[in-house]
């Protein structure tokens, strides 16, 4: 099976859906393929203050459901499914979809997402979304006046620190090295902060927790010392893990320019990729952010991008 389509989008999110509702509005007729995980990162987040239009908060699934209903009232078409390659090499643009069905596009966009990496802990994914959390600006007002642990020793180990030593009562990181590995400016600042308090030569064995009924919370980390052996809780409210997040880009690998970590590189002020008609947007084109509103803001950038293209 062989169709046509002027704007294929790869990927849902708010990245994706956004660009649907921008390029259904200018009557373009998208097609998105949702992927493995329809509505992204966001559906396993159950609090989330901080995206504009829900003013009392609102969870990650009812705001991905929100947008992807207006974008299908607009006119986007949605399918199940993954892409599973793709030849940017010559336009109109040949992508497969689930080793079979051909999609010929005269512009795609790329929304793919970034996935957190995990530690693998056995209690990790038990309290995911309450207390365990990869993302301190999304995450950390919940925890404020309380105790919290931050794990890593890079730049935004250090970043989340800072930001949730302004809400919390104390904040530990634990590090498996004796040193960080992020910048200086960052290491003084963190060095510098009195309720920072740093855990060396140490890597997180469990997360320690409570549950009655469909409640759960964070009580404690469960810490190991590398050098001496030595076993001990610290008792918490709050782990977030910072330990770096991995662009879901492999499969346009060799097709588009990337940086060394996989991000799809997009021109300054756009979201225009390598390849003229090809355009990224959200996660997987942004190392810095991390934030579902500038994911749905790239999402409209890279529709509008994609009309002006199509009417060129």
């Amino acid at each position: 099976m062989s169709e046509h389509v002027k704007c294929l989008i790869i990927g849902s999110g708010p990245a994706g859906y956004t660009a649907g509702i921008y390029l259904s509005r200018a009557e373009m007729n998208p097609l998105l393929i949702e992927g493995m995980q329809p509505g992204g990162q966001l559906t396993i987040t159950n609090e989330v203050e901080n995206f504009p239009g829900y003013p009392g908060g609102s969870s990650g699934p009812v705001i991905m459901e929100d947008i992807r209903q207006q974008a299908l009232r607009v006119g986007t078409e949605m399918r199940t499914g993954m892409v599973t390659s793709v030849d940017f090499s010559s336009r109109p643009f040949h992508c497969i979809v689930d080793n079979e069905d051909e999609i010929v596009a005269d512009t795609v966009i790329v929304a793919t997402g970034a996935n957190a990496r995990w530690l693998g802990l056995p209690s990790e994914q038990k309290f995911r979304g309450f207390g365990v959390s990869t993302c301190a600006t999304c995450d950390g007002n919940f925890f404020r006046n309380r105790t919290t642990v931050v794990i890593g020793g890079g730049d935004t180990a250090l970043e989340d620190a800072l930001y949730l030593s302004k809400l919390c009562t104390k904040v530990y990181i634990v590090h498996r090295r004796d040193q960080f590995r992020g910048t200086m400016a960052l290491q003084k600042q963190v060095l510098a902060t009195v309720n920072i308090e740093v855990v060396w030569d140490t890597v997180p064995v469990d997360i320690v927790g409570e549950q009655q009924g469909f409640i759960k919370k964070v009580t404690g980390l469960q810490v190991k010392n590398v050098k001496s052996g030595e076993e001990k809780t610290l008792a918490v409210d709050g782990v977030f893990e910072a330990i770096g997040v991995t662009p879901v880009s492999d499969l346009f690998k060799g097709q588009l320019d990337m940086d060394e970590q996989g991000y799809i590189i997009t021109q300054p002020g756009t979201c225009r990729t390598s390849v003229e008609g090809v355009f990224a947007a959200g996660d997987v084109q942004d190392p810095n952010y991390r934030q579902a509103i500038i994911a749905a803001g790239t999402g409209a950038i890279a529709g509008i991008e994609a009309g002006r293209f199509l009417l060129a």
